[in-house]
C-alpha cells in the first residue's frame, strides 16, 4: 500500500453526494492509467548507444529556454523501471502510457537497431505485463533523432515518411505481441505550431522572422508542411500495421492531439465564427483529413497554396486511418475575431486563423495553476462526437500544474483529478465513446515547457537527491483509493466539495461588457 499521510484518516463507505463516485461506476473495460514520455523520465541520455534527439539539442543549447535543466538524468526510469512499475501496481493502475525514444531504439533514426535499446523496452513492457498493466505506447513524443533533422530537416521533408514507417515496423515487430495500443504522434498540432511556426519548441524553425531563437525555417509554410508529413507518415505506418500485424496482434492504432476549450469572447456572430475557425485550424487540421480525406475549407481558403494538398491516393490513405483518437486537455481559451490579420502580406499559421486566443484564468489563483473547466472538456467531447463521429477516445493527458517543490499535500491536484474523473461519467452518460483516462503525469518529470520549475506528478522527485527517491503525494493516494474502488474519508470528500472551483460550473458563453 502507499504511504498514508498524516492528513488523511480512515477510509469509509461512499457518501450520498453529487461529488462521490467510485471506480465501479465506470464500465468494466474503462481504462485508468498515468502517462509520461521518454525524454521526460528515462534519463540515461548518453548510455547504451542512445544518440541525441532534437530535445537533447534544444535543452543543452538553452535557446529560448526560460528554465534550466535537461533530460540527461530526469527521473532515471531507465534504471528504475522495476521500482516504478511496482509503484504503478501498488497504486492500481490499469495502464501506463509511455513513449519509445526513437534515438534509443534506432540511434541514427534509420539503419541499425540498438540491442540495448531493444532490451530496455522489452524489459519495461514485460515488467508491466507481469503486473497486469497494459502498455499504451506512443512512437513519437516530439523527440525526433537529431541525425534526421541534420540530414534532411526532419518533418519538413517527405523523406521522413519512409524512415518513420520503418521505425514503426521495428516497434510493431518487436513489441506488438504485448502492446495492443499504439499512438503514432503526440500532440501533432502543437508540435507543428511550436517547432515550425513560433520556434518556441525544437527544432526551432521559424524564419523569416525577428525571433532570435531561430536560425532557419519558414514560419509561413513549414507548420503546414510538417503537419502534412505527420499525417502521411501516420497513415503509412497504419497501412503497414493493418496489412502485416493487426490480424495477428489484435491491437489498435491511433493519433494524439492537444485539444482546447474554445469559448467566444463575446456573444457576437464575429466571435462565434472566429471560435469555429479556431476549432478548424487547431483540431480540424488533422481530424478533417482523418474523417473526410481533406483539410477544412477555411484552411484551404486562408492559407491558399501554402497549405499542401493531398493526391487522391494520399487522401484515401489518410481517411479512416485511426482506430481511436488520443486527446490531451488542460486549458480553455476565449476566442476573439481578428479579421485584420488576413490583410497582412506576410502571413503565417496564426494570422491565417484570424482569431486571438486568451487563456482563461482563475481569479485569486496562482498563475501556474490550471483552472478546472470540466464543462469545457465536455464541450470538446460533444463537438468531436457531433462533427467527426463517435470513434473511441482516450484522454491521454490531463493534470494539474504546481510548483515543483510545493507540498506533498497537493490539494489542488486532488480536486483537479476528482472533478475531471467525475466529468468522465457525465461524458459517458451523454453518449461519448470515451474508453480511458490517463493522469499526467505519473512522476514529477522534466516538463517540456518549464523544465524542473513546475510539475504535474503524482510522485514527487527531488532532482537534487542523488537517489531520486519517489515520494507519493496526496493525489497519488487519492487516485489509488479511487482505483481500488474506495472513496475518500468524509472530511476529505467534504473538503473537495467545499472547495470545488467555480469554473467547473461556469456557463459556456461569456458575454463581454
Amino acid at each position: 500500500m502507499l504511504k498514508v499521510f498524516a492528513l488523511t484518516t480512515v477510509l469509509v463507505s461512499v457518501l450520498p453526494s453529487a461529488y462521490t463516485f467510485t471506480r465501479y461506476d465506470f464500465p468494466s473495460d474503462f481504462v485508468f492509467g498515468a502517462s509520461t514520455s521518454a525524454y521526460q523520465v528515462e534519463g540515461a541520455a548518453n548510455e547504451d548507444g542512445r544518440k541525441p534527439s532534437i530535445w537533447d539539442t534544444f535543452a543543452h543549447a538553452g535557446n529560448g529556454n526560460k528554465y534550466e535543466g535537461d533530460g540527461d538524468v530526469a527521473c532515471d526510469q531507465y534504471h528504475k523501471y522495476k521500482e516504478d512499475v511496482q509503484l504503478m501496481a501498488n497504486m492500481g493502475l490499469d495502464a501506463y502510457r509511455f513513449s519509445i525514444s526513437w534515438s534509443r531504439l534506432i540511434p541514427d533514426g534509420k539503419g541499425q537497431v540498438n540491442p540495448k535499446g531493444l532490451q530496455y523496452y522489452n524489459n519495461l513492457i514485460n515488467e508491466l505485463i507481469s503486473h497486469g498493466i497494459q502498455a499504451h505506447v506512443t512512437l513519437h513524443h516530439w523527440d525526433l533523432p537529431q541525425t534526421l533533422e541534420d540530414e534532411y530537416g526532419g518533418w519538413v521533408s517527405r523523406r521522413i515518411v519512409k524512415d518513420f514507417t520503418t521505425y514503426a515496423d521495428v516497434c510493431f515487430r518487436e513489441f506488438g505481441d504485448r502492446v495492443k495500443y499504439w499512438t503514432t504522434v503526440n500532440e501533432a498540432n502543437v508540435y507543428a505550431m511550436g517547432g515550425y511556426g513560433s520556434g518556441d519548441l525544437p527544432p526551432q524553425r521559424c524564419l523569416p522572422s525577428d525571433k532570435a531563437n531561430c536560425s532557419r525555417g519558414n514560419y509561413s509554410t513549414e507548420p503546414y508542411l510538417a503537419a502534412h508529413h505527420m499525417l502521411l507518415a501516420h497513415a503509412s505506418a497504419v497501412r503497414l500495421y493493418r496489412k502485416k500485424y493487426q490480424d495477428k496482434q489484435h491491437g489498435f492504432i491511433g493519433f494524439n492531439l492537444l485539444t482546447f476549450g474554445l469559448v467566444p469572447r463575446a456573444n457576437t456572430s464575429e466571435d462565434i465564427s472566429a471560435t469555429q475557425r479556431a476549432k478548424d485550424f487547431l483540431i480540424g487540421w488533422f481530424l478533417n483529413p482523418f474523417t473526410f480525406g481533406d483539410y477544412p475549407d477555411i484552411m484551404k481558403k486562408n492559407a491558399g497554396s501554402r497549405l499542401p494538398s493531398f493526391t487522391q491516393k494520399e487522401s484515401n490513405l489518410v481517411k479512416g486511418s485511426i482506430d481511436f483518437l488520443g486527446i490531451n486537455f488542460y486549458h480553455t481559451y476565449y476566442v476573439k475575431n481578428s479579421p485584420g490579420s488576413l490583410q497582412m502580406e506576410d502571413r503565417d499559421y496564426h494570422t491565417d486563423m484570424a482569431a486571438e486566443l486568451e487563456r482563461l484564468a482563475q481569479k485569486d489563483a496562482p498563475t501556474y495553476e490550471i483552472p478546472i473547466t470540466t464543462w469545457s472538456l465536455q464541450g470538446v467531447l460533444d463537438s468531436l462526437k457531433d462533427v467527426y463521429g463517435n470513434f473511441p477516445i482516450y484522454i491521454h493527458e490531463n493534470g494539474q500544474q504546481t510548483l515543483r517543490n510545493s507540498s506533498l499535500v497537493d490539494w489542488s491536484r486532488v480536486k483537479y483529478l476528482h472533478e475531471y474523473i467525475r466529468s468522465m461519467l457525465d461524458a459517458l452518460r451523454s453518449g461519448s465513446n470515451v474508453k480511458g483516462y490517463f493522469a499526467w503525469s505519473f512522476l514529477d518529470a522534466f516538463e517540456l515547457l518549464t523544465g524542473y520549475e513546475t510539475s504535474y506528478g503524482l510522485y514527487y522527485i527531488d532532482v537534487k537527491d542523488p537517489s531520486l527517491r519517489r515520494q507519493p503525494k496526496l493525489s497519488a493516494e487519492w487516485y489509488s483509493n479511487f482505483l481500488n474502488g474506495r472513496s475518500m474519508d468524509p472530511k476529505v470528500t467534504k473538503e473537495i466539495e467545499n472547495n470545488a472551483l467555480v469554473l467547473s460550473h461556469t456557463p459556456l458563453l461569456h458575454n463581454a461588457a
